[in-house]
């Protein structure tokens, strides 16, 4: 039986990760060590839901929304567009995904960068509101990009957020995608079920059809 190529979308997480200046960045420690007293080592670790690939929840942007535990998971698995809008600028404008608008599936990931990012930078590429309304009149239940938010980082209305709130669409966010060709493929990338939490990291990967 052959294997279906799989694309590791996922960027390591460690605390080095580039983060939001004030979230909480990646730490692990050990509360037990292998010795002749202890079978096992275990660690604990900190870390904000939103450092490495991670799925908001509509937690992170209203009161009284689901939280990570809560959101459904049909819209992380299953038929998935990846769209080149390499160095388009501060917003992915609809322009920059038009030519691979024909039969849209329910997601979509947008590659920004030639490369990710593995320090904060605060002048990643973000979706202008109007390409999420564009996208959710498409079809698509969840869309996707390789840079820290949808909404720029300066934002304090969360444009992009808020669409994603009113269409009940879902997001993922800091995404690796420096080796995806630009096409169709089957995303995997299920949140964990963090009781309260306002995200989950995600390991996602892409499958070939």
């Amino acid at each position: 039986m052959s294997h279906k190529t799989l694309w590791d979308i996922s960027p390591v997480v460690a605390p080095d990760s580039p983060i939001f200046p004030g979230d909480e960045p990646y730490a692990l420690r050990w509360t037990a060590r292998l010795s002749p007293q202890c079978p096992v080592n275990l660690s604990a670790v900190t870390l904000s839901p939103h450092v490495g690939a991670h799925a908001d929840a509509p937690l992170h942007y209203a009161d009284d929304a689901p939280s990570a535990a809560e959101v459904a998971l049909d819209p992380y698995l299953g038929p998935c567009r990846v769209i080149h809008a390499i160095d388009c600028g501060p917003l992915i404008r609809i322009e920059h995904l038009a030519h691979a608008e024909a039969n849209l599936p329910p997601r979509v990931l947008v590659r920004c960068n030639r490369q990710a990012d593995t320090v904060w930078n605060p002048d990643f590429t973000a979706y202008a509101p109007e390409t999420v309304e564009w996208l959710a009149a498409r079809g698509v239940r969840l869309i996707g990009l390789d840079t820290p938010s949808v909404d720029p980082a300066s934002s304090k209305t969360l444009d992009s957020h808020q669409r994603l709130l009113r269409l009940d669409l879902r997001v993922l966010e800091n995404l690796v995608l420096d080796e995806v060709p630009e096409g169709d493929y089957e995303l995997i990338a299920l949140p964990l079920k963090l009781a309260g939490a306002c995200a989950s990291p995600v390991r996602a990967v892409l499958r070939a059809l």
